[in-house]
């Protein structure tokens, strides 16, 4: 019986994990590892494709596997991220660096929401979506927000289609300003302080990578770093944002059957058990071919992800979002660059 039970993943797991080989493959190529786009971003693409045309003729057989790797996988996914990070970290880029990555944050945060659902008339989700995307880490943030705020896949790909969308931008875009810097001495920054820069405002790991090799090995060394911290604040964002959430239900969310409901608090435990790999990571000398090969399966059981949601995300819904979300992530990106360098500029001074 329980085999039986267990077949019926099978179908649904082969898709997503075809789906999510391609995209690793893809993600190696030279072209795209230049560009920046990582394997998730393609996962994410290629599922739309199938999800868009075929997947309806096997949509019967593969819903199990695929809503799987969409909730369970992604949360192992976040968990071996931790794999990336230690504590040692944060002392390479000092407490200037931990503040700044906290300021961006917040206030990128915090302007997602105010002007999502103000300005934009965008449902709370959406707006928290994007602003987590742009705030953090990009599609492996918005990924890991979608199960705190209880979002729809369609809600989840807009968010990762924006993010993507200036993310990459963001990789000509950056060096380009430094040059453009360099060359006319508008303001002082170093390599060191462009990665900086760089790390605590672009949005995904691959994408700063690429904004700091585009100028030197020093500012990418940096600009990962910085990164890193800022990917590593995220689990104390999650949490805190259930938390909020659990007191401050959305309108509808409130209220159930006349009677007043308090939402409980959800704390994420893939969030937790982040931050405990994290510490392991930081207090234990793993071998380097074990860290690698976690990585190499973390970034595999994000793409079987990304790439589920892709399936279970129809165009039509993305499309009918409009240009809302568009515009939103427009002015985040734009913030990014110039409210992210005066608080770079501001807490640099501050520190010396």
């Amino acid at each position: 019986m329980r085999l039986r039970a267990s077949l019926k993943f099978v179908p649904g797991l082969a898709l997503i994990a075809g789906l999510a080989l391609s995209a690793t493959f893809l993600g190696q190529a030279a072209w795209f590892q230049k560009s920046g786009i990582s394997a998730l971003t393609i996962a994410i693409v290629l599922g739309m494709i199938v999800g868009n045309t075929v997947y309806s003729y096997v949509a019967t057989a593969s819903t199990h596997g695929v809503t799987f790797s969409k909730q369970i996988l992604l949360r192992v996914g976040i968990i071996f991220y931790g794999m990336r990070l230690t504590f040692q970290d944060v002392a390479h880029v000092g407490l200037a660096g931990v503040v700044i990555d906290s300021l961006v944050l917040a206030s990128t945060f915090a302007l997602s929401w105010w002007a999502g659902t103000g300005l934009f008339g965008l449902d709370r989700r959406t707006a928290m979506l994007i602003g987590a995307g742009s705030s953090i880490c990009g599609a492996a943030a918005v990924m890991a927000a979608e199960p705190v705020v209880g979002a729809r896949a369609e809600q989840v790909a807009i968010a990762v289609s924006t993010v993507v969308v200036f993310g990459t931008l963001a990789i000509f875009l950056y060096p380009a300003l430094y040059e453009l810097n360099a060359r006319h001495h508008f303001l002082s920054m170093s390599a060191t302080a462009y990665g900086i820069f760089a790390g605590s405002t672009i949005h995904e790991v691959a994408q700063v990578l690429a904004a700091g090799r585009a100028i030197a090995d020093a500012a990418a060394d940096t600009a990962v770093i910085t990164k890193m911290v800022r990917v590593m604040m995220l689990a104390p964002f999650l949490i805190l944002l259930s938390i909020y959430l659990s007191r401050h239900p959305a309108a509808g969310e409130a209220k159930l059957a006349g009677v007043t409901a308090t939402r409980r608090i959800v704390i994420p435990w893939f969030a937790l058990a982040f931050v405990a790999v994290v510490v392991l990571n930081s207090l234990i000398a793993l071998p380097h071919d074990l860290k690698a090969t976690a990585n190499d399966l973390d970034t595999f059981l994000l793409a079987m992800a990304m790439a589920a949601l892709g399936v279970t995300t129809q165009v039509s819904a993305v499309r009918t979002a409009g240009i809302r979300p568009l515009a939103l992530a427009a002015m985040l990106f734009g913030w990014l660059i110039f409210g992210g360098f005066a608080i770079n500029a501001g807490v640099c001074a501050l520190f010396g």
